[in-house]
């Protein structure tokens, strides 16, 4: 999410608080928390069990503090919230706490016959304690849906909700301990100061969700300490229209790009469409924002705001990239800026430089498909790439010649409420994958746990001195 999501580029008012009092109390929160991990408190599976519990129970209990925070935040719908955030996150508690004793069960590996008699398996252990860095674009989610691997995997956890979100990172901080183990689990807030002094501190991993930019910060701190990173960034994600139902697909992609007003690092970010179907999309997509939004949108209850004023003047700074087909109105005092269509735009202009994380879509016309899928990979590979088509074979050629953190074919973002796919990049668009089991195996190690007896040293074989019998016998077992 380029430069969009960031736990340091911006402070609030209040960056130099946090739940412990100042960025100097970091390392006194950290200590607690690892004290707790250290003392084994949070491997039995019971009480891995009553975290994820206290979530699930989190969600049902206050979701109406939790999408008040949103709405005053980023300005979303209600139901919006609880589509994109809040839902998706008790999914991923429930999901967890029903596969969760499958998950951790210890595994029988076979052990070649020159080793015999011994046994060998592995056994997922957790990490330790982690930190998960949260962005302002979907505050809730996108900090407690790690929070789940994280607590299923047995660690203790320091949370950074971030400091544009101010209302959310506050009912986190304030609800959080009610549910969950306090312990065990911290809330650290402010801005720069505490995230700087939170990457000063020795983690057992570190999650991101953020930037290209941030996430090299990040990757220069955990240096420091040899700290493993799952970076979830982002990129400009692309859209490709071959064919279809034309209003199903622009409906779509609307809906795609639209939610949380286009604030969404898997949102569609640019349209690829064939010469001959440019027109029939165009005239759709025109008509879907209506359908959605009505004619003026800006008196829709279900299209949010930009977050703050310095990301409202990039966007604004953005429309003289194209023709303005549909949309282009803004409202600086509200943060209002109309879902806007954007055509005749040139592949080096400013809104294809990078991701534009709002409700600005162009549209690019190509010759085919093999031209759209040369200009995608020319580019840095994005976290997502959609491809609208009827024909299997193109679907195949796509998914064979595109490299993306996902393929989806004829649907855009709603693959991730799919708790069984991973999400996560390559490349530029991030580093390691989670949702469902891959949460818990991003916060585990999968350590191998080799056993023999002593009774009978059937090693004795492989020790020196190396005679023509030991080397005949050994040459014959591996």
């Amino acid at each position: 999410m380029s430069e969009m999501v960031s736990a340091f580029s911006e402070s609030s008012s209040d960056s130099s608080t946090d739940v412990a009092g100042s960025p100097a109390a970091v390392p006194a929160v950290l200590a607690r928390v690892r004290e707790t991990y250290d003392s084994g408190r949070t491997r039995p599976l019971a009480w891995r069990r009553q975290q994820l519990e206290g979530l699930v129970r989190l969600f049902h209990e206050r979701e109406q503090e939790l999408a008040d925070a949103l709405a005053a935040d980023l300005g979303k719908n209600p139901l919006e919230s609880y589509v994109t955030e809040l839902s998706l996150v008790r999914a991923e508690a429930e999901h967890a706490l029903k596969h969760l004793e499958k998950w951790a069960r210890s595994r029988r590996v076979p052990v070649p016959l020159g080793l015999q008699p011994a046994s060998a398996r592995t056994e997922p252990r957790p990490l330790g304690v982690v930190l998960i860095i949260g962005p302002w674009n979907y505050p809730v989610q996108l900090v407690l849906a790690p929070l789940v691997g994280a607590l299923a995997a047995g660690n203790a956890a320091v949370l950074k909700p971030s400091e544009l979100a101010p209302a959310t990172s506050a009912v986190l901080a304030d609800l959080l301990p009610r549910y969950v183990d306090p312990e065990a689990v911290a809330v650290v807030e402010g801005g720069q100061e505490a995230s700087t002094a939170l990457l000063k501190e020795r983690f057992d991993s570190i999650f991101f969700t953020g930037g290209e930019r941030v996430g090299r910060i990040v990757l220069q701190a955990a240096a420091e300490h040899l700290t493993p990173v799952t970076l979830e960034l982002g990129g400009k994600s692309p859209a490709v229209v071959l064919d279809g139902n034309w209003a199903a697909v622009a409906r779509r992609l609307v809906f795609g790009k639209l939610l949380n007003a286009g604030q969404t690092c898997v949102a569609p970010d640019y349209v690829l469409v064939t010469e001959a179907a440019a027109p029939a999309l165009k005239k759709q997509l025109v008509k879907a924002v209506a359908e959605q939004f009505g004619k003026d949108p800006s008196r829709s209850k279900d299209l949010g705001r930009i977050v703050n004023e310095q990301h409202w003047e990039r966007l604004v700074g953005l429309l003289d990239s194209g023709t303005v087909l549909a949309g282009g109105r803004s409202d600086r005092g509200s943060l209002y800026l109309e879902p806007t269509i954007l055509t005749d735009v040139a592949p080096d202009s400013p809104v294809m430089q990078e991701e534009i994380f709002g409700p600005i879509l162009p549209i690019i016309e190509v010759r085919d498909l093999a031209e759209a899928m040369k200009f995608i990979n020319s580019r840095p590979v994005p976290l997502a790439a959609y491809l609208y088509s009827n024909s299997a074979a193109d679907r195949k050629t796509f998914e064979e010649g595109v490299r993306a953190g996902s393929i989806n074919h004829n649907a855009s973002t709603v693959q991730l409420a799919v708790p069984g796919l991973p999400f996560g990049g390559a490349g530029a668009s991030g580093t390691g994958a989670y949702h469902g089991k891959f949460s818990f195996d991003t916060f585990s190690q999968l350590r191998p746990v080799f056993t023999k007896g002593t009774l009978l040293d059937t090693l004795r074989f492989a020790y020196p001195p190396y005679t023509g019998l030991k080397k005949r016998l050994l040459r014959r077992l591996l």
